[in-house]
């Protein structure tokens, strides 16, 4: 039996971006966390014996490559080399810009493909792997055809940086079908690119890893490697989770809570039952609020006392981090609205529905976007508002969630 173990999407030094980022506390360890991915793909690749690790492309975030970032990837893959463990890396689009670590030399056991392909053994084994790269940032045009044919005979794994089909959140990039994957007579197909894990096929098997350690809320989750384990009865693959640090989003419905000393306790004890289910090491959370309440309006009107003891209650468990408190609140069937605050509710209704109005707010959105565009990558802002369907539901979300906090702000206790 031989193992191998199967990664992409490192993203080497990508900054992971929070809010939680203002506590100094987890700052540290926050923006070491996709090195501490690559030092636990290490760790495990060694831990299980493996003949190989494959990276199937965007080892690296961007076309910057810090000496200090060079030297730590080339003391991983010299651990790798001493514990007699090969290196096979295609170039993904973040890799294939630039130089792989600056001016260091990568050690002997790495088998970087290029971009017209080919093929290569794992020493000692009846095992071949092919890759092929990217030679520049885009591949809008199919890679297949520079793969060679399998090895007769032997066990044939090919690596490919691929959107498939196409992803949601994803350029186009060396697009091509699972079918077509399947007709080139390879056993295992190694893909990168995107985030999420999904294996489309299992014969052949066709996996996309996912990435080894999310960077933001959308992408939430225990990340993980692929573990191959190749022997005469084929090839089986398991996931195995490497993540220092997960995203991750709940919601407490908090419809049971009659006072203010019941949604503590309520609150205290969801995030103590979330911390001893996590994955990973840490947790950077983004809590929602949700049901129908009398404690409703005081909530919204107190909602940074609330945010402040979220947070608290979040440190407490020493391993969450509060990102954000969102309020998914409804007045109890039976609870009106009275009075001024009652009459300037209906007004605000009436204005949301206005033509007027409702061009006004596309407008201040569309500009708010063109902004986060400016510093974000075009795939965040996508996942945001992927369609002009998502940019008005956005919209009207927006206007409901506003006149809510308007009419919070009015009421009184409650009562």
């Amino acid at each position: 039996m031989t193992r191998i173990l199967h990664t992409a999407d490192i993203h080497l030094d990508s900054p992971l971006r929070s809010l939680a980022l203002k506590s100094e506390a987890l700052r540290d360890r926050v923006q070491a966390a996709t090195r501490t991915a690559l030092s636990r793909i290490a760790d495990l690749a060694i831990a299980e014996d493996c003949a190989a690790v494959l990276i199937a492309g965007d080892l690296f975030d961007g076309a910057e490559r810090s000496a200090r970032t060079g030297a730590f990837l080339v003391a991983e893959l010299d651990r790798l080399r001493a514990a007699g463990i090969a290196v096979f890396y295609i170039k993904g689009n973040h890799d294939a810009a630039s130089p792989i670590t600056g001016n260091a030399e990568l050690p002997g056991n790495v088998h970087v493909f290029t971009g017209h392909g080919g093929k290569a053994q794992i020493e000692g084994t009846e095992i071949w792997i092919h890759g092929v790269s990217f030679s520049r940032p885009h591949a809008p045009e199919s890679l297949l055809p520079k793969f060679g044919p399998p090895v007769p005979g032997a066990v044939n794994i090919a690596m490919l940086h691929s959107s498939l089909a196409g992803a949601p959140g994803h350029d186009p990039y060396a697009p091509c079908t699972v079918a077509e994957l399947a007709g080139m007579g390879f056993d295992y197909w190694a893909l990168g690119h995107v985030h999420r894990r999904q294996v489309h096929s299992e014969v052949p098997w066709v996996v996309m890893p996912g990435m080894p350690q999310g960077r933001d809320i959308g992408e939430a989750g225990p990340k993980s490697v692929t573990l191959l384990e190749v022997s005469g009865g084929g090839i089986t693959a398991e996931e195995r989770a490497v993540s220092a640090v997960e995203f991750l989003r709940h919601g407490i419905d908090v419809s049971p809570a009659e006072d203010d000393d019941a949604l503590r306790d309520l609150i205290r004890s969801e995030l103590r039952g979330l911390a001893r289910g996590l994955v990973s090491d840490d947790g950077i959370l983004r809590l929602q609020l949700a049901g129908a309440t009398p404690l409703h309006w005081r909530i919204r009107r107190d909602r940074a006392f609330w945010e402040e003891f979220a947070a608290d209650a979040a440190r407490a468990t020493g391993r969450l981090w509060l990102e954000k408190l969102d309020l998914g609140l409804a007045a109890p069937g039976d609870a009106r609205l009275a009075g001024p605050v009652a009459d300037l509710d209906a007004l605000m209704a009436e204005i949301r529905g206005s033509e007027a109005f409702r061009d006004l707010a596309r407008r201040e959105l569309d500009g708010v976007l063109a902004e986060l565009g400016k510093v974000l990558p075009r795939e965040r802002v996508d996942r945001l508002v992927p369609d002009e369907a998502a940019a008005e539901a956005l919209a009207e979300r927006l206007m409901a969630e506003g006149a809510e906090e308007m009419a919070a702000r009015m009421t009184g206790a409650g009562d």
